[in-house]
């Protein structure tokens, strides 16, 4: 499991010219299943997620976290993290989990998301769509993490 975390000042998705999702102050969250994955990466990522200290505090350190902050969150399948990009110039996705499977391990950490923070505060794009994503990265604060 990958997740490319990004602290934003604001982000959105569009399906089909549509905005459904949008959040402003938080996270945003791509999200990678790959094969092997189990419920045990979905926790770890959750916990590390909700702790991450990366939101400044009163002396303008990273501090805080999305919960301290009363931030929000937005979750999208993001497949083509698959690849390591080691190896020859068309990426390959074949380490993704197969669709059915890593959309109810997606399923999953949205839902231990909302089960350990806000449910509110919780927003996904569309597991398996064609998206426009728009991110307002804030710093630019970006880490990249496997589990």
């Amino acid at each position: 499991m990958k997740v490319v975390v990004q602290r934003v000042k604001n982000s959105s998705v569009k399906v089909d010219e549509v905005i459904i999702s949008k959040i402003d102050q938080g996270l945003n969250l791509l999200v990678c299943m790959e094969k092997g994955d189990e419920l045990t990466q979905v926790n770890q990522a959750i916990k590390k997620v909700l702790a991450l200290r990366i939101f400044s505090d009163d002396l303008g350190r990273m501090n805080n976290s999305i919960c301290d902050i009363d931030g929000e969150i937005l979750c999208i399948s993001q497949f083509t993290l698959s690849w390591n990009g080691k190896k020859g110039n068309r990426p390959s996705f074949d380490n993704s989990m197969e669709p059915e499977s890593a959309r109810r391990l997606f399923d999953d950490f949205v839902a231990g998301l909302k089960s350990n923070y806000k449910t509110d505060k919780i927003k996904t794009g569309s597991f398996g769509s064609s998206m426009e994503v728009a991110i307002t990265n804030d710093g630019p604060v970006t880490f990249s993490i496997s589990f």
